[in-house]
């Protein structure tokens, strides 16, 4: 079975998915590493985000491997472990540009299909059960209002010494919502068939529970 989870930055997809992952024995794939990945890249050889060509060139090129357990996944970028680096607010808001280009969502999105090909996986992103994995047997789009997400932003980036504001957060998760709805390749759109569930007023428990319970109407 595949299980595809969507969802605007902050709903709680990563820690569902890992949760998901664990309880089914299923794989893991945070495609959001692999659009960080690029971003980190892109900031690292100080390339424009202007050079929308070159950028698409670079996620065609670069070696990205996800790797290790659920709890214990690491992202490296052509042999070089990027973990840590890739979960800041800066690299946040560049992987959100470079999604947008349409050269690297292919790019992206071709190696995602051959990662999940095999089934019995747990894949999260935001445009998983519409292009990545459309023939995906359980699609979940999970969402939450911005307050909740919001907050449970800056509680993480608090957590890993990020400095921040709510209101900062707050903001930069707007234009992220705004970006990542209205880009023109691969908008983040609920599937048809995908089960929408609000998070805001949940434990992140009631949420698993919720989503085994489709999962089982599928199994």
């Amino acid at each position: 079975m595949i299980i595809a989870i969507d969802g605007p930055a902050g709903a709680g997809k990563s820690t569902v998915a890992k949760a998901l992952a664990r309880k089914l024995n299923y794989l893991y794939i945070d495609t959001g590493a692999m659009y960080r990945a690029v971003a980190w890249k892109v900031l690292q050889d100080e390339i424009e985000f202007e050079n929308v060509t070159r950028i698409g060139q670079l996620a065609a090129e670069l070696n990205i491997n996800l790797t290790g357990s659920v709890d214990d996944l690491r992202v490296s970028v052509d042999g070089d472990d990027i973990t840590n680096e890739i979960r800041t607010p800066e690299i946040s808001q560049a992987a959100s540009i470079v999604s947008a280009i349409p050269a690297v969502r292919r790019a992206l999105v071709n190696r995602q299909q051959e990662m999940g090909r095999a089934g019995n996986v747990v894949m999260e992103g935001r445009d998983i059960g519409t292009v990545v994995f459309p023939q995906a047997e359980v699609k979940i789009y999970l969402d939450a209002s911005t307050d909740a997400r919001a907050q449970r932003r800056f509680t993480e980036d608090l957590q890993k010494g990020a400095a921040a504001s709510i209101e900062a957060t707050r903001t930069a998760i707007e234009t992220r919502d705004t970006r990542d709805s209205s880009r023109a390749d691969s908008p983040l759109v609920k599937a048809a068939d995908a089960v929408y569930i609000d998070s805001s007023g949940f434990t992140i428990e009631e949420v698993i529970e919720q989503v085994l319970a489709v999962i089982r109407t599928k199994a």
